[in-house]
């Protein structure tokens, strides 16, 4: 799966998909996919990640007490 980096605007290929959609996980294993060399892994913080339409991650995603707040 790909997201896009907030600040730079490259493309992500996310590594850890599991902990993406675990709400309690707030950092993703990644690399950037920019160049022509294959990048090193690295975290990311979910927060600084956006899908490529520019929409942000689902609330689902990111806080564990998304289901307590009002919509």
């Amino acid at each position: 799966m790909f997201l896009q980096h907030r600040a730079s605007g490259d493309l992500v290929e996310i590594l850890t998909v599991d902990n993406l959609y675990d709400p309690c996980q707030s950092n993703i294993m990644g690399r950037f996919h920019c160049g022509e060399e294959m990048q090193d892994p690295e975290s990311f913080p979910k927060s600084d990640m956006i899908f490529p339409s520019g929409e942000p991650l689902p609330r689902c995603w990111v806080n564990p007490d998304y289901h307590r707040q009002a919509a």
